[in-house]
């Protein structure tokens, strides 16, 4: 999984499979795509292969350890902290886009999402 391309490494977490592979598709041809089921398995990866991600896309609603659990776990992690998150999610937004903003967010997204908007979020964070 190399980058010889010098492509941004976008890692996707998302339980739905359908989710994960409609924003891979989205997203493939600009960034190199990692994805993962759980925060559990994400968790899992980026620890034991020191792997540094220049952006999270955050599903929120998932088994074993769910989005928010997730989010601060990698920020308590040294190598990680300053990755820039942003949670894609189908929670409503009322209740959920404060909370994310609160614990440092890059941004709140929820499903279905508009391709061009995820698109141009993405380019803007990634650009700071």
């Amino acid at each position: 999984m190399g980058n010889p391309e010098g492509k941004k490494k976008i890692l996707l977490v998302d339980d739905d499979e359908i989710q994960l592979e409609i924003a891979k598709n989205m997203l493939g041809d600009k960034y190199e795509i990692y994805m993962t089921k759980s925060g559990k398995e994400a968790l899992n990866y980026l620890y034991n292969s020191c792997f540094v991600p220049s952006l999270v896309l955050l599903d929120i609603l998932m088994p074993e350890m769910d989005g928010w659990e997730f989010f601060n776990r990698i920020k308590a992690i040294s190598f990680l902290k300053n990755v820039p998150i942003i949670f894609l999610t189908s929670v409503n937004k009322a209740d959920g886009e404060k909370r994310a903003f609160d614990m440092g967010a890059d941004d709140f997204i929820t499903k279905p999402y508009d391709n061009d908007k995820l698109l141009g979020r993405i380019e803007e964070i990634l650009e700071r």
